[in-house]
């Protein structure tokens, strides 16, 4: 079942610094009425598998970067994303903290563990023990999560369009040393195919690839494309033998209330999506 804002896949939590707590340290304005929400992928993967892709709500960042945005790269007061990411740990119970990427549009894997320091130049990370929180931080960009079938390791990519082509989905599949087709995806909230105008380099870096990336392409306004970003993922992954691939289903651009977008917006505030495992694998 596809995810819906609003729905049943939607969790809402309380956020800490509330009336009648402490909080407050970002210094940013909070509203008591506003909930920090959440997607919870729809997909099969296994119990002690947790994942979530935040929305811009909850927080207490303001501005552009209104309101939870957990970008500490982007010019935002470093002590509103510090509560940012104080109150999405404490509201979805993360096991530890995150271990945040220095981002660079590459293809670089990195293995994570609960002791992991953050700032590691990558575009996504793997981790096999738990407690360890892979994430990766987005505002068109796609957030693609992975799991195995028995949930033994997990990881996050970071695929904008220039990771995409250059195979940080096909590292990562080579990272959880498993049969790709044991393995599922989740392509969490990214800018759309009717809002992703590129120029002619883009398209030609995947059709020069592969052919059939072509049907993921629409004429746009002279000699600019619209790109499919999901339905490419979608066809990167298969390719490589992932055969079970989950959403791709929220585009960032046209939800403003609940979504950055850097196309849209310029300077904007970053979402995080982030998975992990809560107990041991199973073997």
């Amino acid at each position: 079942t596809p995810e819906k804002l609003g729905g049943r896949d939607l969790r809402s939590a309380d956020p800490p610094g509330s009336p009648g707590t402490a909080g407050g340290a970002g210094g940013g304005r909070e509203d008591p009425d506003v909930k920090l929400d959440w997607i919870q992928p729809a997909w099969p993967a296994p119990l002690q598998v947790r994942a979530l892709s935040t929305t811009r709500t909850g927080g207490v960042s303001i501005g552009p970067f209104a309101s939870l945005n957990l970008g500490d790269h982007v010019g935002d007061r470093p002590g509103a994303v510090a509560e940012n990411r104080r109150r999405l740990a404490e509201a979805a119970g993360l096991p530890g903290v995150p271990a945040w990427l220095r981002q660079v549009h590459g293809t670089r894997v990195v293995t994570v563990t609960p002791d992991s320091p953050p700032g590691a130049e990558a575009d996504a990370a793997t981790a096999s023990r738990a407690g360890a929180v892979c994430a990766v931080l987005t505002a068109d960009c796609l957030p693609v999560l992975f799991t195995c079938r028995r949930g033994r390791r997990v990881a996050a990519a970071h695929a904008g369009w220039r990771g995409l082509a250059g195979g940080v989905l096909e590292a990562v599949i080579s990272c959880m040393g498993e049969d790709p087709a044991e393995l599922m995806a989740w392509i969490g909230p990214g800018i759309g195919p009717s809002a992703f105008e590129v120029g002619p380099e883009v398209r030609e870096a995947f059709v020069r690839q592969e052919r059939a990336c072509k049907r993921h392409f629409t004429a746009g306004h002279g000699d600019r494309w619209f790109a499919d970003l999901p339905g490419l993922t979608r066809h990167r992954l298969e390719r490589a033998g992932v055969r079970s691939v989950f959403g791709g289903n929220h585009c960032t651009f046209s939800d403003a209330e609940h979504f950055f977008s850097y196309r849209r917006d310029g300077r904007c505030g970053r979402m995080a999506t982030l998975i992990w495992i809560s107990g041991e694998p199973q073997r």
